[in-house]
């Protein structure tokens, strides 16, 4: 399949709900080919679910892409020559299609019930043959069948679909696939209200937006025959196609809610890089070759080819997205990585509102950049770098609690104001500390990191001591004992 007209794609979603991760990756796939390409991505949006439509949803949709970085040509917010860009506002432009189906024979009037479709289902189950629709109105003359419209007859449009067909569908991903006419059912185009269906105006806009390729979920596939005989119909140019794989849940089955988040505002809100996840999105089916995991977009659009995209199901591995994750932070640049913690910092409650990503705020978050791999999870870690005193943890507060500490960090904070400042070596000067009273060094080590942080794990206690500085650290060797005793039970 060669490219014989300008490339446009474009990424439609329903504004009925936050935008699901397998969408993220399919407008992600879309992006990429029209970047590489030098194209045009379009968004477009599917809204005639009027029920469960959302402006809520569609902002989301809208604030999730944006942070992904996938900057749409056309559509919301955005000038375009082929729009409207939400379904709701084009229904307008359907009506001729309609008419000439209607008019042309391949859309016929089906006037039968609900529960007689059942039946008829029913019976083709108990059979074990495929339903094919009643041909009572698939036969009914169109004079009789408008007669009966015009008196008002509740009814839908049905496309007849030709009997004894092959559909053969070109994919870019799947290679040919085919389909038989004979397994399709005449399936609804225009319901009785006259809106049209799904299948229908898909096509319809694919068409009138000039779309070159759909690249889209494999669970589309089944769509993909119905669309071909509707641009048949009309006699309109095909565009080529892209079903991308399922995105599978470690379990090896559909991912869902129950093996892991499926909404990308989730991972927005928990503190994932926008870039380990774009990251992540782009190895759900796609690889660069067989040895590089960690890429940028740039290095992406260099390669980017829809035959790179397996065909099989890609599963969404947790452990490799917080790798990923680590894999980023300690790649950002310092300033970078203190602005994008910030937001967390302050819903902690460690730092004022107002409080901006300068220098010495930047100099403490460093020393945990290498240990997160959520920007989330910073404050937890650095909640003790906060304030005069730390909280102390139940296993600080047990080292702070054992025979001798308060004489070894009172000996540790003779040193520490006898050093010069800043801070050669503070490893030295506690490891002489600890030969002068006859202690190993654990000894010694262990109570001062649970006074100086709160907890017993952490960075460097010299970057510690160095960001706290010289007065603060000074407190804590000295103070916390006291606290620790002002602060039990009484009894």
């Amino acid at each position: 399949m060669t490219e014989s007209r300008p490339v446009r794609v474009r990424f439609a979603p329903s504004p009925t709900g936050m935008l699901h991760i397998g969408g993220a990756r399919t407008a992600l796939f879309n992006w990429a080919y029209a970047r590489s390409r030098g194209g045009t991505f379009l968004l477009r949006i599917e809204d005639t679910d009027i029920e469960r439509n959302s402006e809520e949803s569609l902002q989301s949709i809208l604030d999730s892409m944006r942070w992904l970085g996938l900057d749409w040509d056309e559509g919301p917010e955005a000038d375009g020559n082929y729009g409207p860009y939400f379904q709701s506002q084009r229904v307008h432009t359907y009506q001729a299609a309609m008419a000439r189906g209607v008019e042309e024979g391949w859309l016929y009037r089906c006037f039968a019930s609900a529960e007689e479709l059942e039946v008829q289902r029913e019976a083709a189950r108990a059979a074990k043959t495929n339903w094919r629709f009643d041909p009572r109105f698939r036969d009914l003359s169109k004079q009789d069948a408008e007669a009966r419209h015009a008196a008002g007859e509740k009814n839908v449009l049905r496309f007849r679909v030709p009997e004894g067909e092959e559909i053969v569908i070109k994919d870019h991903i799947r290679g040919a696939v085919a389909f038989s006419s004979n397994d399709m059912e005449d399936w609804v185009a225009v319901r009785p209200n006259g809106m049209p269906t799904y299948n229908f105006v898909c096509a319809l806009d694919d068409s009138a937006m000039e779309i070159s390729h759909v690249i889209r979920g494999e669970e589309h596939l089944v769509n993909t025959p119905k669309q071909v005989l509707v641009y048949r119909a009309l006699g309109l140019a095909e565009p080529e196609y892209a079903h991308v794989p399922l995105i599978l849940g470690q379990d090896g089955k559909k991912l869902s809610k129950r093996t892991g988040d499926t909404a990308l505002g989730d991972y927005i809100t928990k503190g994932y890089p926008v870039d380990a996840l774009f990251n992540f999105l782009c190895l759900l089916g796609f690889s660069i070759d067989d040895k590089t995991d960690v890429f940028t977009r740039e290095e992406l659009l260099q390669v980017f080819d829809l035959k790179r995209i397996s065909k099989s199901g890609a599963i969404f591995d947790t452990d490799k997205l917080h790798w990923l994750c680590g894999d980023w932070i300690r790649r950002m640049a310092t300033p970078s990585f203190t602005a994008a913690v910030l937001p967390y910092l302050i819903d902690a409650d460690l730092v004022s509102p107002d409080a901006s990503a300068d220098a010495e705020l930047q100099s403490l978050v460093s020393v945990f950049q290498e240990r997160i791999t959520l920007f989330s999870e910073l404050p937890a870690q650095a909640a003790g770098m906060f304030g005069e005193l730390p909280e102390y943890d139940q296993k600080a507060q047990k080292a702070l609690q054992a025979e001798g500490v308060s004489s070894v960090l009172q000996a540790v904070a003779k040193a520490v104001d006898a050093s010069s400042w800043p801070m050669e070596d503070f490893s030295a000067t506690v490891k002489t500390v600890a030969e002068e009273l006859g202690l190993g060094m654990g000894k010694v080590m262990k109570p001062v990191r649970a006074a100086l942080t709160g907890t017993l794990g952490g960075p460097e206690l010299a970057d510690v001591v160095r960001i706290l500085g010289k007065k603060r650290s000074m407190k804590r060797l000295q103070e916390c004992p006291s606290a620790l005793e002002d602060s039990a039970p009484e009894g």
